[in-house]
């Protein structure tokens, strides 16, 4: 049973850094696309970042240069580095394991999320 679960969220003042992580099981890590989405308050989930299984990375528009998106095939383990924090950055971050064949940008159904860690950005 695939299980997936986030660590590392919090309060964070504006120009601050986070380092979420996503421990993956049930499933074969090192060979799947993998994806973080966010959740804003009363908003619609967003695509934030994908990781390839050879490690390409791929960023929405809003989050390029600041976010860092990386992968521990050896631990099952995900991340993102979260720079440069904005009081819009605030949200519920999931990881995702994405399907084979789909565009990068695609959100998974929600049974691929895991439980999410909450991040706020706040003076």
């Amino acid at each position: 049973e695939l299980q997936l679960v986030e660590s590392g969220g919090g309060l964070v003042q504006p120009g601050g850094s986070l380092r979420l992580s996503c421990a993956a099981s049930g499933f074969t890590f090192s060979n799947v696309f993998m994806s973080w989405l966010r959740q804003a308050p009363g908003k619609g989930v967003e695509w934030v970042s994908g990781i390839n299984a050879v490690g390409t990375t791929y960023y929405a528009d809003s989050v390029k240069g600041r976010f860092t998106i990386s992968r521990d095939n050896a631990k099952n383990t995900l991340y993102l580095q979260l720079n440069s924090l904005k009081t819009e950055d605030t949200a519920t971050y999931f990881c995702a394991k994405v399907p084979d064949g789909v565009a990068v940008y695609t959100i998974p159904p929600r049974r691929d999320w895991g439980q999410g860690t909450q991040v706020t950005v706040s003076a």
